[in-house]
């Protein structure tokens, strides 16, 4: 658990906290949804990947009947850039337990063409109405204590544009993944981490969606440097999590092409697996 001297005096609780503003959408009409993207989430001045698709999963829980994301993958067309972005929704399928529904962000460009960003499949559901039978073989990742763990102000340097999306976390990093930080890369493409909102905030499966993409990239213990754009980020949301910070272990098997894939973990306080992911990213080769 954090200490004192990191917890933020006053928490933010969900509903009202800066993420919950930052990823606010507001309905125009049916299934359109008006929203301003904020520079506060960028890193190497490109907007996040898992705000973004908070953004785009507030709009679907909005459009949708049911409130809690099971699984949404997106799928990253162009570079967003802050500033407003209409969202357009559509219901594809309801059903009892499940509905199913698709959502796309559009930016316009300075020519005043619209352009659309990214596109999104989501199920959505009950958290809450879910039996409570787990049966698993996951263990959660071996992580020191967050005392022993380091952040962005911890380094001897930050990486180069990401000081924005670094100030909104709570982000500390495993020891032994950070050899890149170093100028020693493990070349085993893992990255490991304590999570949470700066402002103290819980965590809710809407902020799942951010802390799946919000660690450094795993390309950095293969020693590659530079920005690891997302080209598919699919998310499964497991249950809600617990009050208090998250662990988030994400690996990489294979890098091929100038591509790498990274599956994540999310795990909290209670040792409950709250979300998994897998996203496929582009690396920049030489």
């Amino acid at each position: 658990m954090p200490d004192a001297a990191s917890a933020p005096a006053v928490r933010a609780s969900i509903g009202d906290s800066e993420f919950d503003r930052d990823t606010a959408v507001t309905r125009r009409a049916p299934g359109v949804y008006d929203t301003d993207l904020s520079a506060g989430w960028t890193i190497i001045n490109a907007v996040n990947g898992g705000y973004l698709l908070a953004v785009l999963g507030r709009a679907l829980a909005d459009a949708l009947p049911h409130p809690d994301p099971f699984t949404i993958s997106a799928h990253y067309l162009t570079a967003s850039q802050p500033g407003p972005a209409v969202v357009r929704t559509e219901v594809v399928r309801t059903g009892r337990t499940l509905s199913t529904g698709q959502a796309s962000l559009f930016q316009l460009e300075e020519d005043g063409t619209e352009v659309e960003r990214i596109r999104v499949l989501a199920s959505y559901g009950d958290l809450d109405a879910l039996p409570d039978d787990v049966r698993t073989t996951a263990e959660p990742p071996a992580i020191p204590p967050l005392e022993q763990c380091f952040g962005a102000d911890d380094g001897p340097a930050p990486v180069e544009g990401g000081s924005a999306i670094a100030d909104r976390l709570m982000l500390k990093l495993d020891p032994a993944t950070l050899g890149w930080a170093l100028g020693s890369p493990s070349g085993r493409g893992e990255m490991r981490a304590w999570f949470g909102l700066a402002d103290g905030r819980d965590a809710d499966p809407l902020s799942l969606l951010l802390a799946v993409d919000a660690l450094p990239p795993t390309a950095f213990e293969l020693g590659l440097r530079g920005w690891v754009p997302t080209v598919e980020l699919t998310v499964h949301v497991r249950c809600r999590p617990a009050p208090g910070p998250l662990r988030v272990s994400i690996t990489t098997r294979n890098l091929a092409g100038g591509f790498l894939e990274e599956d994540a973990e999310v795990w909290d306080g209670a040792d409950r697996l709250v979300a998994q992911s897998r996203q496929l990213a582009r690396v920049r080769l030489g």
